[in-house]
């Protein structure tokens, strides 16, 4: 408390405006640099880290730890000048508290978007942090850090305090955090890259945020003090599992890199699996997501892909044929209307010329000709319905000019006349 007591009688001396004035000079310098380093990334056409500048510049990372580069440097500036510190006692705390929230909130957010639970997780570090720094601006870390150190167990022989464990954790997130980043920082240049295939890309991916994230886990377990030889155990418990247990769920992960290997499914192909039909519009290493014309979803599970028949339309070829039926009457000239349905359905927006659409007398019904016409498209993922109505109010707008009639159903009755009657006997 007395530190506390000293620290708010300095706060009122003059000199505390100097440092209020330094300080506010460190702020506005940081922000300034990293605002234009920002806009610089823009003025390049290339999208900026969000780590780094976040959406609004200052709650990335960026512009903490140039005002902490910067108050140390003032702060540093202030003592050779022989000023008694006060402000900077607060400000530095702060600023690294900031910049430990900026960091660890921005790589999750960037590593795992969609994740429910970054929230959770950033209000959980913003507790530890600002918590740290209260500590640390009244005095009381020497007394926190001998008061954790003096509680110990004994593990495996070997005794571990928690203060022990709390340096390890730390060390094991840092190390984790740095990974995420890392791999998201090459998932990004990937991902970017039109000069590989996409599902190239993807294991790509997956394969490095894999191993980024294995070592990772190896140097955090390593920096919180943890045997590496314990995990031989683990290993074999693990092996066990997966043979019993989890095998479901490593084919599937197995299945997914073949998939991507073998480039048999693709990102956007048009494909038909157990009835549901759509184009595939993720490739994750366990499953992949199908999404028909109408938005509906189907999430397969790889191993299905790998073991089930799979119709994909767009594998060799992403053309695709298409079929409309219509009948005309016995009596109109069936070659010529044969000939004007293929130019009409020609001139439909999304009908290719090459292969040109063709027209064929299919069978002869009850009631008229009937005339298959056929048509190819090469963007299916567009969807179908579309395209045939334009095919069809094409043919029934020529068959309309051409004076050709769409015959009604017919039936014939023919009427049997009573017969005479018998004259009776005489």
């Amino acid at each position: 408390m007395n530190e506390l007591q000293e620290l708010l009688a300095a706060l009122l001396k003059p000199a505390a405006l100097t440092e209020l004035a330094l300080l506010l000079a460190s702020l506005a310098l940081a922000w300034l640099i990293t605002w234009q380093l920002a806009r610089a990334q823009a003025s390049n056409q290339q999208r900026p880290l969000s780590v780094l500048f976040g959406r609004h510049v200052v709650d990335g990372v960026l512009f903490p730890v140039l005002a902490l580069l910067l108050a140390m440097g003032a702060r540093k500036l202030l003592i050779h000048w022989g000023v008694h510190l006060a402000l900077f006692k607060l400000a530095i705390p702060v600023l690294v508290s900031l910049m430990a929230i900026r960091f660890t909130v921005r790589v999750l957010t960037v590593a795992m978007p969609n994740s429910a639970w970054v929230r959770l997780v950033e209000r959980f570090v913003s507790w530890v942090a600002w918590l740290g720094s209260i500590v640390w601006i009244t005095g009381l870390w020497p007394d926190l850090l001998k008061e954790l150190e003096g509680n110990a167990w004994k593990i495996g022989g070997k005794p571990v305090s928690l203060l022990d464990i709390l340096q390890g954790g730390l060390a094991a997130t840092v190390v984790l955090v740095l990974a995420l980043w890392i791999s998201a920082a090459i998932e990004a240049r990937m991902m970017r890259s039109d000069s590989i295939d996409l599902s190239m890309r993807k294991i790509a991916v997956s394969l490095t945020r894999a191993a980024l994230l294995f070592i990772g886990m190896l140097v955090a377990l390593s920096a919180a003090g943890i045997d590496l030889t314990a995990l031989g155990v683990l290993g074999g418990a693990l092996g066990v599992g997966i043979g019993f247990g989890l095998q479901k769920l490593a084919a599937n992960y197995v299945s997914g890199f073949v998939i991507l290997a073998e480039r048999s499914l693709r990102i956007g192909d048009m494909v038909k699996v157990d009835g549901f039909e759509g184009r595939i519009s993720d490739i994750k290493t366990r499953y992949t997501v199908i999404r028909a014309l109408n938005g509906r979803e189907a999430i397969v599970p790889n191993e299905t892909l790998i073991t089930t028949r799979v119709e994909n339309s767009s594998l060799a070829d992403p053309q695709v044929l298409l079929n409309t039926v219509v009948q005309v009457a016995y009596d109109c000239d069936v070659e010529q209307v044969m000939k004007r349905l293929a130019q009409a359905v020609a001139g439909v927006a999304r009908v290719l010329a090459t292969p040109e659409p063709v027209v064929q007398l299919s069978n002869f019904a009850a009631d008229g000709l009937e005339l298959t016409v056929s048509f190819w498209i090469s963007d299916p993922q567009n969807g179908q319905g579309g395209v045939r109505s334009d095919a069809n109010l094409a043919v029934l707008k020529a068959l309309r000019e051409m004076g050709v009639e769409i015959p009604y159903p017919q039936r014939v009755l023919h009427g049997l006349s009573a017969p005479a009657p018998t004259q009776p006997a005489q």
